[in-house]
């Protein structure tokens, strides 16, 4: 069930080339939390409570959790999280890296939508090649990571988007990146 299922999701959000934004509200446990946790982003609002909750029902993370909340938040306090199942409210979330951003529950949907359209305006090629940097980053040593660099800044020098970034920044004028 895990392979053919729920780890096709995981494996799809983390090879879209465009960012995925989540956007929390109340309870996320166990799968939930994992769920949020896959995507590249995360807003909350207040009355988010975040719950690696697998060991209340005597169960291990099923959804990447283990392989996701150590980068984010240290091994020392992963482990905590994994093996008490404590919530972890808004604040503390933050505080940890595991939101981006808090919001009241009334407009964290309209504040996410806000960070996805500005993201949304930049030059889609870069964006899709930050995203495939940053993630590959997790995976290879750092002279790999700069011979990647290397190769995406060649592509993205030789666009036309570029040229209209570096003309509109000079000129101190919107640009390619559409005022935002």
């Amino acid at each position: 069930m895990l392979t053919g299922r729920v780890h096709r999701v995981a494996t799809a959000l983390a090879d879209l080339d465009k960012p995925v934004i989540a956007c929390m509200r109340g309870a996320a446990v166990g799968a939930g939390m994992d769920m949020g946790l896959l995507c590249d982003m995360r807003v909350a609002g207040r009355s988010i409570k975040l719950i690696e909750g697998y060991i209340k029902v005597g169960l291990v993370p099923g959804d990447g959790g283990a392989w996701l909340l150590p980068r984010l938040v240290g091994t020392a306090k992963a482990m905590e999280l994994l093996l008490t199942g404590d919530a972890v409210g808004a604040d503390e979330a933050l505080r940890l890296g595991l939101v981006n951003r808090v919001h009241d529950d009334e407009v964290v949907l309209e504040r996410t939508y806000d960070l996805a359209e500005k993201i949304a305006a930049a030059p889609p090629v870069q964006v899709a090649m930050i995203k495939r940097l940053v993630r590959s980053a997790e995976s290879v040593d750092l002279r790999t990571h700069y011979d990647m660099v290397s190769s995406h800044f060649g592509v993205v020098t030789a666009m036309e988007d570029y040229t209209e970034a570096v003309a509109a920044f000079g000129e101190r004028r919107e640009g390619v990146y559409r005022g935002r």
